[in-house]
């Protein structure tokens, strides 16, 4: 047994028999795997047993043959567990998990108060909109069973109007087989119909334990007169009702996760520090941008720049952006864009701070002009137009020595050379610098790598966001929803390969036909479709 397989086995003793999740590293400290376990020791000690080894599919045993340290966090419950193991791998995006990779998130129960009539709505993310929300629920199915029951029990509308009328009434039939308590035609106060919403959502909390007893002694009563098609039901309802309420933190996204006993707690303030040092910064970068360019197809690019704040994200102050002056997939000009844009306008906007009178303006660089004015003047809480917003205290930018370059040539225009600036190069994880051949190359440990690559990675995150929106958009609003013989999946091709209709309307029928899937008599199909369905001027 090698002396790494021995540290394991009695790092093991250590583990508790509590449910948590647990996260899989290689000999560079890269997450590879991310799992959830009902009992976090009987789960990993199963990855070191011989016999594991040999039983295994290949996936398992290429995963246990890289295997060089683990970490694991304590939960209080299974939802919760199934919650973390979510985020964690959306945030490391392990190359041995397969599930949970997507942007798909758990569900929440929204209902907004101040409408007229509120109901109850299954929600994917939380906004502020000024609505409650409840979850979330690990299990949809038991909360989509659940929602219904409720519903129902306490009379509470399901149509989709906001305010729905008589005329609405006339196309329903929830009334009818006593589901809804019909507001719609006044049937009920809003004062009495708020009284239900409010017992709903302490039933949502989990504090109506006399709406359970009472299910329970139902089923009982059903079982007992022999209906047992009834107490099943109700059985069912009991049980998904349970899984529903029982409680789920929600781990946010920059803020650690709880219950961490490795040691590997993610400590901001520790990480800029210790980022502070391996930089040899002169203070320490309470504000990070970090930028990033997204070039998924050729039909258009994005960018990205996401706010650190005190080594957490400051995700009031995320901004993203459209290139606009860079044809085809260019991230040096793209880089170059989204670097000017966002400087010029910070220095554009302090203007209106500064003093007229001010003898001293004329004689600092913009930068100078800039840290004094922070030492004067606040940084509001939210991004609110026309107000002051500080420069970082450092710059990052996704890419090596040509992104790099192309941002210290924008920041020297704008009369901001001075203002650190580094890049962070993905393969290998490289900090270059200006001016600076060599790259730093910075320990996997290490607090201030770790902060790096979390912005970095929240960065990233941005900007495909952003792109999978427009794409999504494009999509949906496309004339060729109406093209005889354009399936959506053909549709899609489509504007992956062109990126929008008008230059779709311009290709040759022979590069339309190259698309798999769409044949030469298709092709001129739709270019007849396009052209007779052109706007003027377009």
């Amino acid at each position: 047994m090698s002396a790494q397989e021995n540290h394991l086995l009695v790092k093991l003793r250590e583990v508790p028999h509590h449910p948590g999740v647990y996260l899989m590293k290689d000999r560079l400290g890269s997450i590879i795997y991310v799992g959830k376990a009902r009992d976090l020791r009987k789960r990993l000690s199963s990855y070191f047993s011989p016999s594991r080894s040999r039983l295994a599919d290949h996936k398992t045993r290429a995963l246990i043959r890289s295997i060089h340290d683990y970490e694991y966090h304590v939960v209080r419950n299974e939802p919760e567990s199934l919650i973390l193991e979510s985020k964690l791998i959306k945030d490391y995006r392990p190359k041995y998990n397969v599930s949970f990779r997507d942007d798909k998130r758990f569900p929440l129960l929204k209902i907004h108060l101040g409408e007229p009539w509120p109901r109850f709505q299954v929600a994917r993310v939380r906004r502020e909109d000024g609505a409650h929300y409840f979850g979330p629920f690990p299990h949809a199915g038991a909360l989509r069973k659940t929602l219904a029951w409720m519903t129902k029990e306490f009379g509470l509308r399901s149509c989709l109007p906001l305010q729905p009328t008589d005329r609405d009434y006339q196309h329903c039939s929830n009334d009818i087989i006593k589901n809804c308590t019909a507001p719609c035609i006044g049937r009920i106060h809003r004062e009495a119909y708020l009284e239900q919403v409010a017992k709903a959502c302490e039933f949502v909390r989990g504090q109506s334990r006399d709406i359970l007893a009472h299910l329970e002694e139902e089923m009982a009563e059903a079982a007992k007169a022999l209906d047992f098609e009834r107490a099943a039901e109700l059985r069912d309802l009991i049980e998904s009702y349970r899984k529903t309420v029982n409680p789920a933190r929600q781990f946010r996204r920059g803020r650690g996760v709880p219950g961490s006993v490795s040691g590997s707690t993610i400590d901001p303030a520790a990480d800029v520090r210790e980022l502070q040092e391996a930089l040899g910064l002169e203070h320490p970068p309470a504000i990070m941008e970090c930028f990033d360019i997204s070039n998924i197809s050729t039909s258009h690019c994005v960018a990205s720049m996401v706010r650190f704040k005190n080594g957490l994200p400051d995700n009031q102050n995320y901004r993203r952006y459209r290139i606009k002056s860079v044809d085809g997939q260019n991230d040096f000009a793209s880089m170059s864009e989204v670097v000017r844009r966002r400087y010029a306008r910070i220095l554009l906007e302090a203007r209106d701070h500064l003093d007229p009178d001010d003898t001293e303006v004329s004689q600092e660089n913009p930068l100078e002009v800039m840290r004094r004015l922070e030492e004067d003047l606040p940084e509001p809480k939210d991004s609110i137009k026309n107000t002051f917003v500080r420069l970082p205290d450092l710059v990052i930018v996704d890419g090596g020595k040509g992104q790099l370059s192309s941002a210290l040539k924008e920041l020297r225009r704008l009369g901001l050379q001075e203002l650190p600036l580094i890049g962070l190069a993905k393969e290998r994880e490289e900090i270059y610098r200006p001016g600076i051949s060599e790259p730093l190359v910075l320990s996997h440990d290490t607090g201030a790598l770790r902060l790096l690559q979390r912005i970095r990675d929240e960065a990233h995150r941005f900007a495909n966001g952003y792109h999978q929106l427009l794409m999504k958009r494009r999509v949906a609003e496309s004339l060729l929803d109406d093209c005889p013989g354009v399936s959506p999946a053909r549709k899609q091709r489509l504007l992956t390969t062109f990126g929008s209709v008008a230059r779709l309307r311009k290709a040759t029928a022979d590069e339309i036909a190259s698309i798999p899937g769409i044949g030469k008599r298709l092709a001129e199909e739709v270019l007849s479709f396009l052209r007779s369905h052109q706007r003027p001027g377009t």
